[in-house]
């Protein structure tokens, strides 16, 4: 049995630590950036969408074909052709620098599309409501579609957090740093199992904790 953990000494359990850091910081990084992008692009999504208050075809066919030409490049493949674009925005595309704009890339087009959903949801009646009282189209998004879809706001927003966990683990491949690099350089290059092994238990527990967060905020806001 001691076998499986000869790898596991003072400095690979330091090495984890930073690892387990680096990922913190990429999803930290990258996720108030990816809502912060991904709700208006949302928002847009639905407006300009089929029966949305401002219901525009041609623009809607823009934003969905960009956000589905996003949505289905692999993350490591993204990474790889936004190297050139990350270089000159953030002076690297190594480490947890480097990965924060293609996770937002990467991401936002991922919740935008679970933005869209959510508010679709809405009850249209309310919506027709505000409407006939003479609210504004700002008035209807921040004080009707916005407070009624919150739960599957934040149901979003939890799974993209997960999907983001993901994409760290992925970029750990070319260079990104966090758990995934470390799962790559020891547990498959170098077959330390032991490392692999700690790594992945990491992930889901971090994935299990966010997912615990999540569910509850959304009991939290969901009406009964």
């Amino acid at each position: 049995m001691s076998g499986w953990f000869e790898h596991l000494d003072a400095g690979k359990w330091a090495e984890i630590g930073t690892a387990t850091l680096d990922t913190l910081l990429m999803l930290g990084g990258s996720l108030p950036l990816t809502i912060l992008i991904g709700l208006p692009l949302g928002i847009c999504l639905f407006l300009t969408g089929p029966r949305g208050l401002h219901a525009k075809p041609a623009l809607y066919g823009v934003l969905a074909l960009l956000v589905n030409l996003l949505r289905s490049v692999p993350f490591i493949i993204l990474m790889i052709v936004l190297i050139p674009v990350t270089l000159a925005a953030m002076g690297t595309s190594l480490g947890v620098r480097g990965a924060i704009l293609p996770l937002v890339i990467g991401a936002a087009p991922f919740y935008a599309r679970l933005v869209e959903t959510a508010l679709r949801e809405v009850d249209r009646g309310v919506i027709e409501a505000s409407l006939a009282m003479g609210a504004r189209t700002r008035q209807i998004v921040w004080r009707v579609l916005l407070p009624e879809a919150r739960p599957g706001l934040i149901a979003g927003a939890t799974v993209t957090t997960v999907a983001l966990i993901g994409f760290t683990a992925m970029g750990g491949a070319i260079g990104s740093g966090g758990l995934g690099d470390l799962a790559y350089r020891d547990g498959y290059l170098r077959s330390h199992t032991d490392v692999a092994v700690v790594t992945v238990v990491l992930l889901l527990v971090l994935v299990q904790a966010l997912q615990m967060v999540g569910d509850r905020l959304v009991a939290r806001f969901t009406r009964r």
